[in-house]
């Protein structure tokens, strides 16, 4: 019998268009580029595609306009076994990111928020009372911060394992800290929310230590080709990263935190889903786009056969 907790992803929905060039552009500088695509994305669609294709049972709770690349976006998400009906259409267009991808992979990216900014606290509670029981809470920070509070709140009371994708940075309050599971910065977002210049493992452990002194139960900073650290009150573990060749990073930490969030809503241990979740976001960058780049549950095990499963050690706290 299939066990595995819910997972209520409370966040944005995007609509990329990329452009692809040999570097990224300096300011005032025209280049002319190799390619243009459009891919759905927006990193709370992202991560609930990410975690569904993996087999999580995911609930997407978000906004888009009445335009076509709101419909299209549903009917994605729909294809990739999201539940949508908290998704909902508002007046407004539908979210937009403007995303350059250099040949090695980086990216700049844009976003205009558009009907993200209509998430609101009334399409939470929708979400919430509809659940079948209490599960894994995915949020991150496209959409109101008033929203987000809101959600990290109304399910750490209702029995909700919560897990922060603080994407963009931005201040947190200091009573919020306290309920978030797992806080889940990228390099950048911890050096924002710490003060702190992260250059080195050193300096991410020490981040996470002054995250974890705010309150937060747990830490987990993503370092893209540097794996991941995770720190809670009684361990740190390091997460190597697969050495691949990268072709675009879009969605790679997305990819990352979705699969972590569908491992432990199945029963995977914390160092099983954070070496499974190096693999998926290790096959991610290895594709153009954002959630084209997201693997079935079956492809990331592939993937994992050729390359290995990342194994978490140990390191000084």
């Amino acid at each position: 019998m299939d066990a595995s907790r819910p997972v209520l992803v409370v966040g944005s929905l995007n609509m990329d268009l990329v452009a692809r060039c040999e570097r990224l552009p300096r300011e005032g500088e025209t280049l002319f580029g190799t390619d243009f695509f459009t891919a759905f994305g927006g990193k709370g669609g992202n991560q609930a595609v990410a975690a569904a294709r993996i087999g999580a049972h995911v609930t997407m709770a978000g906004c888009v306009g009445h335009d076509q690349f709101g419909t299209d976006m549903v009917a994605a998400l729909t294809a990739a076994g999201v539940q949508t009906d908290s998704v909902l259409a508002v007046d407004r267009p539908t979210g937009t990111a403007l995303i350059t991808v250099d040949a090695a992979g980086a990216n700049t990216i844009v976003v205009i928020s558009g009907a993200n900014m209509a998430c609101d606290v009334a399409l939470v509670d929708r979400a919430l009372a509809g659940a079948a029981a209490p599960g894994l809470l995915l949020v991150q920070q496209e959409i109101p911060p008033e929203t987000n509070t809101h959600a990290i709140r109304a399910a750490k009371a209702a029995g909700w394992f919560i897990v922060l994708n603080p994407a963009p940075a931005r201040a947190l309050p200091q009573d919020l800290l306290p309920l978030i599971d797992i806080i889940a910065p990228n390099e950048t977002e911890a050096a924002a929310l710490t003060g702190r210049s992260i250059g080195s493992q050193a300096d991410a452990l020490a981040a996470a230590g002054d995250l974890l002194q705010q309150g937060a139960a747990a830490v987990l900073v993503t370092l893209g080709r540097d794996g991941a650290l995770y720190r809670d009150a009684s361990r740190a573990l390091h997460c190597p990263a697969l050495p691949v060749q990268a072709v675009d990073t879009t969605a790679a930490g997305d990819a990352y935190l979705g699969a972590l969030a569908a491992a432990l809503a199945e029963g995977q241990s914390l160092e099983q889903g954070l070496g499974f979740a190096a693999a998926a976001a290790g096959l991610a960058v290895t594709r153009l786009g954002a959630q084209p780049s997201l693997g079935t549950r079956a492809e990331v095990s592939a993937f994992i056969v050729r390359h290995g499963r990342p194994q978490p050690v140990s390191v000084p706290g």
